[in-house]
């Protein structure tokens, strides 16, 4: 990649950047693309040279989150910290997203999350599910999880959980409830981890 080419790319993330924290704070219709600018310290013009449209630049804000969420998943499920120390990053994370996520900012992503052949899916089975893998396996060889618990069992209730959160129905009104789903999920309803 050539200086231009790594300036071009460089200034195309400060403007999914700057949109992605507008969104967060105040949702999609309030954020203009003139805000979007200011925020990003460039033009309109240039926001419209590489979205064409405010529709398309909420698209690739969509597409970007989901990446940036995933990246700092895998790097919490590839770091050294210990498992314990993993599951509370995890749901702390969660929590602090549900309690930072304009609410209409969150019903857009959760309909693309619903929507046919979406993008978060694809993530999901390439690279979420694997990372799951990896973390419910750590946890089983550090005894922070039964070992007689099939992996298959395990990764069918994630699946029955996601499928479930896809509703339009639910996803309507679980922002609210993320971090004890989470620590359900993690802790069940004793509310703790097994200690070693």
């Amino acid at each position: 990649m050539d200086g231009f080419q790594r300036r071009r790319e460089r200034k195309k993330q400060h403007i999914l950047e700057a949109s992605l924290l507008l969104f967060m704070e105040f949702g999609i219709q309030k954020v203009a693309i003139s805000d979007i600018a200011k925020k990003a310290n460039v033009s309109q013009v240039t926001i419209y040279n590489y979205f064409e449209s405010k529709h398309n630049l909420i698209h690739e804000v969509f597409l970007y989150y989901i990446d940036k969420a995933t990246g700092d998943f895998e790097k919490v499920i590839y770091s050294d910290m210990p498992f314990p120390d993993k599951i509370k990053h995890v749901i702390f994370n969660k929590k602090e997203v549900s309690q930072n996520i304009n609410e209409e900012f969150y019903q857009y992503l959760m309909k693309e999350y619903t929507s046919e052949g979406n993008y978060i899916e694809k993530v999901y089975t390439e690279r979420v599910v694997p990372y799951f893998n990896q973390l419910f396996q750590e946890g089983k060889q550090q005894g922070f999880i039964d070992p007689n618990l099939s992996q298959e069992a395990i990764m069918f209730y994630i699946q029955m959980l996601k499928d479930y959160i896809q509703r339009e129905d639910v996803y309507q009104h679980i922002l609210p409830l993320t971090e004890d789903v989470t620590k359900i999920f993690f802790y069940g309803i004793t509310g703790k981890m097994k200690d070693t």
